[in-house]
């Protein structure tokens, strides 16, 4: 089995790369400046020269506030037209096609687990950008897996955790948003499912994936701090205004990954993995 990871160098792009090359599988790996996923004459010329039998498509746009305005057209270039290019070419070398999108793509109103047949309602770019990216696939495509997920931490790049460490040390006093639940993500854990499902030739379409468990970011900021000397303030998304609309329940049901066999790490045993293999590195 040979892969293609796009996105090489991206949060999660890395962690695939990471685990890739542990399991000594075949693979090639670009990052935005080798392949430029907007540039359809590059994506068929590398795609077709290196003829993968399957494609982990890391590459996004992902500054979801950016995206309602100043970064809007880049948004949509990369998470649309970008997997446009990525999905035909796929489908000219017949290679499958993993893709990431995001709990974003429902409206979180729902107090309930969003499996992955509810009807989907984006309410912000970001949104509206990967779940057009999902049409695509599907309109295109017969080997795909879609994979929304949510909250993702890990080694490689910004991520809630770091931003947390980071103003811990900073200030003696944070204000952490307390009414949008959701599941957090490990890299690691997204990374080992996307090969799973590859792996296992489980069929094809829509998952959803996180860690197991729920909480809010203060819930989340709470436990990545919890051996800090520092003060937590809850507030509501009313107190701490963003550009982008972010869901207030955000929990996405895990029966279908579950199904597959895929053992799923409870977030806060991922944060703590987490943490412990990036004090040893």
């Amino acid at each position: 089995m040979n892969y293609l990871v796009t996105g090489g160098k991206g949060q999660l792009g890395k962690e695939v790369v990471k685990l890739l090359k542990e399991k000594n599988m075949k693979f090639t790996a670009y990052d935005a400046s080798e392949l430029d996923i907007t540039n359809k004459e590059q994506v068929y010329t590398i795609l077709n020269s290196d003829t993968p039998d399957v494609v982990l498509h890391c590459a996004a746009y992902t500054a979801v506030d950016k995206a309602e305005d100043e970064g809007r057209e880049k948004n949509w270039a990369v998470n649309v037209e970008g997997t446009r290019n990525v999905a035909e070419a796929c489908k000219t070398i017949e290679a499958k096609l993993v893709f990431i999108s995001t709990d974003y793509v429902f409206d979180g109103t729902y107090m309930g687990e969003y499996s992955e047949t509810m009807e989907t309602n984006p309410k912000n770019e970001y949104g509206k950008a990967k779940l057009a990216g999902e049409d695509i696939i599907t309109q295109l495509l017969e080997k795909y897996y879609i994979i929304r997920t949510s909250w993702v931490f890990g080694e490689f790049g910004n991520n809630f955790v770091y931003t947390m460490e980071k103003l811990a040390s900073e200030r003696n006093t944070l204000t952490i948003v307390n009414d949008q639940i959701g599941r957090p993500t490990w890299t690691r854990t997204l990374a080992k499912f996307m090969i799973h499902l590859v792996e296992k030739n489980q069929p094809y379409g829509v998952y959803h994936l996180s860690n197991e468990g729920q909480t809010s970011w203060y819930g989340f900021a709470k436990e990545i701090l919890k051996d800090k000397n520092i003060v937590l303030k809850p507030v509501t998304s009313e107190e701490f205004p963003q550009k982008a609309y972010r869901p207030k329940h955000s929990v996405m049901n895990l029966e279908k990954a579950r199904n597959t066999g895929f053992n799923i790490l409870e977030w806060t045993e991922a944060l703590t993995s987490f943490k412990k293999e990036d004090s040893n590195e």
